[in-house]
């Protein structure tokens, strides 16, 4: 089924709407759970909230892009979750690679500035990277993929991977800082 027909059957407040988002997304959603969570009952917990989720604002919202708008649910809800079960814990691979990230994103002077400002940003520095260090990128910062497993997925050296991490952080925090959002 087609997305527009999916979000049509949300609309219309069909039944159907859930088990056809499931036969399409479903598989995506854990995916996306399972980089985050890491444990495959609060993985599917989470996919059952993302449905959820869906249906509390579809409508009134009408997404453009619902694989986009779907994993961006399901992300929010996973990382949710994951600070509720990891409150105080070691900090597993979610939080490793936000960790790397603060170096990027934090604010030093205190202006204040809105999350939509900074995404917008970080969406127009991400148009501007080459397809492999932008997925890189957003594989390691957005579906939380391991070193290990982003050398496995493009075939590179340990090495290559975090230096192409560390060259697009760096150039992220400089492309920040010119936009004054650093």
């Amino acid at each position: 089924m087609e997305d527009h027909e999916i979000v049509k059957l949300y609309f219309s407040r069909s039944e159907n709407a859930i088990p056809e988002t499931r036969s399409k997304y479903g598989n995506f959603i854990m995916a996306i759970a399972m980089h985050i969570l890491n444990d495959r009952s609060d993985a599917e917990e989470c996919e059952n909230d993302t449905y959820m989720g869906i249906w509390n604002v579809v409508p009134p919202q009408r997404p453009l892009d619902l694989k986009a708008f779907i994993a961006k649910i399901a992300r929010n809800l996973a990382l949710k979750k994951y600070h509720f079960i990891n409150a105080e814990k070691r900090r597993p691979q979610a939080a490793v690679s936000l960790s790397e990230l603060e170096e990027c994103i934090s604010v030093n002077d205190g202006r204040n500035f809105s999350d939509g400002e900074l995404s917008a940003a970080i969406n127009e520095f991400l148009a501007l990277l080459n397809e492999e260090s932008r997925k890189i990128f957003l594989l390691r910062y957005w579906r939380f993929f391991s070193i290990k497993e982003i050398c496995r997925k493009f075939d590179v050296s340990k090495s290559k991977a975090e230096s192409s991490l560390f060259r697009t952080r760096k150039k992220l925090k400089k492309f920040l800082i010119e936009r004054g959002l650093y």
